[in-house]
């Protein structure tokens, strides 16, 4: 995996504890050399700080997704709920917020392995067809009267998951762990931003929507 910090002794400290629970890490402190790094090594995972100099996180996590999806932990030093949601529009799969304690960036990291391991495991269930959407877990694809829409896989992940039980609730607290594979708690406003983008991307009449409606106060449910 690659992290990405411009401050020396952080990236340093993230490689060290990432590097006791196995995992080969390498480290980039500024954004063209982690596009860079990118390109050669294929990274499973990339560790991005907003912050950068030069050319922000933001940038860089846009240039990284272009060819090949990446899941991305981003960074953050602020607290500013629209960095977090610029974050998820250009591809980021979850954020902590600076300071952060290491522990709680390794069990991110690992959540993060492992569902990318249940991507790539064992074939699923045959498609799930509903209302004109057909979702195609074997091949990761997904398509709305026969076009095909480019979620990434967490997206896809999401969707697959409320539509292969139409008419369940499922609680934003349920979503982290079927999909993230852990809570925190700022789990519902990033399951927020995700479905918001999933929405967006269905072309969702938010009023009568077509495939997943909002049960307010509690979460989300694909339409029966």
């Amino acid at each position: 995996m690659l992290v990405v910090d411009d401050e020396e002794a952080i990236a340093e400290a993230v490689r060290a504890r990432l590097e006791s629970e196995g995992l080969r890490v390498l480290v980039s402190l500024d954004g063209p050399d982690a596009i860079r790094q990118h390109a050669e090594h294929h990274p499973d995972l990339v560790i991005l700080d907003l912050m950068l100099p030069g050319m922000d996180g933001l940038e860089v996590c846009k240039q990284i997704q272009k060819d090949v999806w990446t899941p991305v932990l981003m960074l953050t030093a602020r607290t500013d709920e629209a960095d977090k949601v610029a974050g998820f529009a250009v591809g980021a799969d979850d954020y902590l917020t600076k300071p952060f304690s290491l522990r709680e960036l390794a069990a991110r990291t690992k959540a993060i392995l492992r569902r990318m391991d249940r991507i790539g495991a064992s074939p699923e269930d045959g498609p799930v067809r509903r209302s004109g959407l057909v979702i195609d877990p074997n091949r990761r694809r997904a398509s709305v009267d026969g076009q095909e829409i480019p979620f990434t896989p967490l997206e896809f992940e999401i969707l697959f998951t409320l539509a292969r039980e139409p008419g369940v609730v499922f609680s934003r607290d349920q979503l982290m762990d079927r999909v993230w594979g852990y809570r925190d708690f700022a789990g519902g406003r990033v399951v927020d931003s995700h479905v918001a983008r999933i929405r967006r991307k269905l072309d969702e009449d938010v009023d009568e929507p077509r495939f997943v409606r909002t049960v307010h106060g509690v979460g989300y449910a694909f339409v029966e």
